[in-house]
C-alpha cells in the first residue's frame, strides 16, 4: 500500500471551505465527514481534514493559529502542467480565493500560490519531467 498523508487544518466554516475546495474540483469522502470534520480528497494518496476549530483544538494543547495573522504552513501541491497549474489557481480565485504570492515561472518549474477561505496558503507547481529527470 502507498503511504497516505492526512493533513489537518483547522477552518472556521466547514461547509464554506468544503464548498471552496468543490469548486476546485475536490471531493470529500462521506465515511470520514460529518458536522465538525470533512475529509477533503485530493489524490489517491492526499487527504486534508478540514476540522472547524473546536475539533482540531481537541487534538492539540496549543493555541490554533490565526492563518490570516501568521503563516503555519504551506502546502505545495504538483500538476501534470502548465495549465493544470492555472486551471486550480484561476478557480481557487474565482471562488473566494485570493493570491498568496506572484507566479514563478523558470522555464522547468511554474508555480502559482492562493489562500482559501481560512488563509492558508496553497501552491500548486509544475516541472518539466526532463529537468526532474537531469538531476537525478
Amino acid at each position: 500500500m502507498a503511504q497516505m498523508i492526512f493533513v489537518n487544518l483547522p477552518v472556521k466554516d466547514l461547509e464554506t471551505t468544503v464548498g471552496f475546495f468543490g469548486k476546485l474540483g475536490f471531493t470529500t469522502n462521506p465515511q470520514f465527514t460529518d458536522d465538525k470534520t470533512a475529509c477533503l480528497v485530493i489524490s489517491d494518496t492526499i487527504f486534508a481534514m478540514l476540522m472547524t476549530e473546536p475539533r482540531f483544538k481537541e487534538f492539540t494543547k496549543k493555541d490554533v493559529v490565526d492563518a490570516s495573522q501568521a503563516t503555519e504552513v504551506i502546502l505545495a501541491l504538483s500538476a501534470d502542467s502548465r495549465e493544470k497549474v492555472d486551471e486550480i489557481a484561476d478557480a481557487a480565485l474565482a471562488s473566494g480565493g485570493s493570491p498568496a504570492g506572484e507566479t514563478q515561472d523558470m522555464g522547468f518549474m511554474y508555480g502559482r500560490s492562493f489562500q482559501d477561505p481560512d488563509h492558508h496558503i496553497w501552491e500548486v507547481v509544475w516541472m518539466d519531467p526532463a529537468a526532474v529527470e537531469g538531476q537525478a
